[in-house]
């Protein structure tokens, strides 16, 4: 039997009679995650200046090169130039990089080496010029007098504070309305330009960049720090450069060849892999080929989240505001994000005008990189 009493259409489409029905939360579909800043963690302490430092240094160097193409008999040639004379001491045993010939320092004349070649039996092999020489050690005389002093002048190394900030203002009678969804618009305010000026400094770490004159700021120049890809130059390989693994796309050779390089030029330990979207799906494609699942298995899993190699274990992290073509390698005991003291992101409320309340949320950070040579950039790499 067909329904004749009052129902809730028989009030039209207005639904005058209804009591409203809003969902109480809020959905939010922007970004503002802060997966690196999340994966560096909180820093140690604070900086005290607009100009944050710290001072680097390293061993004196054991390697470096021929620079010499004037050979008569390259087996058997005792003379030859090298880039940096002064790395050498007589006594040194030397070997050419790829050799098995040992060679021993006699003589040492600015930026030209004496050497006994085919030391301790070893065969005198052919020398060119820019092969890399590796310096084993230094056999010191008994009895002899201490060598000349030698050493390395620490270096001091620094980065600009950048201020970040966004205003909030809300009518007197918007704070008194009640609100679908949230109880203070105010509140909520500065809620949603915290979370902007979040997702900022961690694209600012990552791309950011301080101008070429005046980096400490004026009252017409901008203060801004230097992220974390301006920063890395000893080890940044592009794609396509001369000894580099061929081809574009991120593979397991182009990571490992770049762990290596960071373990041979320095200490370093990396534990961040930093990369966009489409990189992370060609590192999940590393072991596709050797997935097997059992025909129980009712769950596929395609994500690699941890890379173990012979130079470290690395964290994979998803960094939405890294470049597509890019990857970062990345020593995370070694990089801080430093508020400056007293000035970590809060909420400074300002003198109203009139009917509303305002203020402004502000926080100043700097980058600290420490020993750029211990960190890792791969560019180039394709996107499609």
């Amino acid at each position: 039997m067909a329904f004749t009493g009052k129902a809730t259409y028989s009030a039209g489409t207005t639904l005058p009679e209804l009591a409203e029905d809003v969902s109480d939360l809020i959905g939010i579909v922007s970004p503002y995650e802060t997966p690196l800043l999340d994966a560096l963690g909180d820093p140690l302490r604070e900086a005290t200046s607009t100009h944050h430092e710290w001072l680097e240094d390293e061993l004196l160097p054991n390697k470096d090169a021929i620079n010499d193409a004037t050979w008569t008999d390259p087996s058997s040639d005792t003379d030859f130039d090298v880039d940096n004379g002064s790395r050498f001491r007589v006594g040194d045993q030397i070997q050419v990089e790829g050799s098995e010939e040992l060679m021993l320092v006699t003589g040492i004349s600015t930026d030209t080496l004496t050497v006994v070649r085919g030391y301790a039996g070893t065969t005198a092999e052919n020398l060119a010029d820019n092969q890399v020489i590796n310096i084993l050690g230094n056999a010191a005389l008994e009895g002899a007098d201490k060598p000349s002093v030698r050493f390395t002048n620490r270096s001091r190394c620094g980065n600009y504070m950048q201020i970040f900030a966004a205003g909030v203002e809300v009518s007197g009678t918007d704070m008194a309305a009640s609100q679908l969804g949230l109880a203070d618009e105010m509140d909520y305010q500065k809620q949603e330009r915290l979370r902007e000026l979040l997702r900022d400094l961690e694209n600012t770490v990552i791309n950011g960049g301080q101008p070429a004159s005046n980096p400490q700021g004026s009252g017409t120049v901008r203060r801004t720090m230097k992220g974390i890809m301006q920063h890395l130059s000893t080890n940044a390989f592009h794609t396509g450069d001369s000894g580099s693994p061929s081809g574009t796309d991120l593979d397991e050779t182009k990571i490992n060849y770049v762990l290596r390089a960071i373990w041979e030029n320095s200490n370093g330990n990396v534990d961040l892999i930093v990369v966009g979207g489409f990189q992370k799906r060609k590192i999940n494609a590393f072991c596709a080929e050797s997935r097997t699942y059992g025909a129980t298995d009712t769950t596929f899993t395609d994500m690699i989240s941890v890379y173990e190699s012979d130079f470290g274990v690395c964290r994979i992290v998803t960094a939405r505001w890294l470049p597509q073509d890019a990857a970062l390698l990345l020593d995370s005991s070694r990089i801080s994000v430093l508020p400056l003291a007293g000035r970590s992101f809060h909420f400074k409320p300002l003198a109203s005008g009139g009917d509303y309340e305002c203020g402004e949320l502000i926080g100043e950070y700097t980058l600290e990189l420490k020993n750029e040579a211990a960190h890792g950039l791969i560019r180039d790499l394709s996107t499609s």
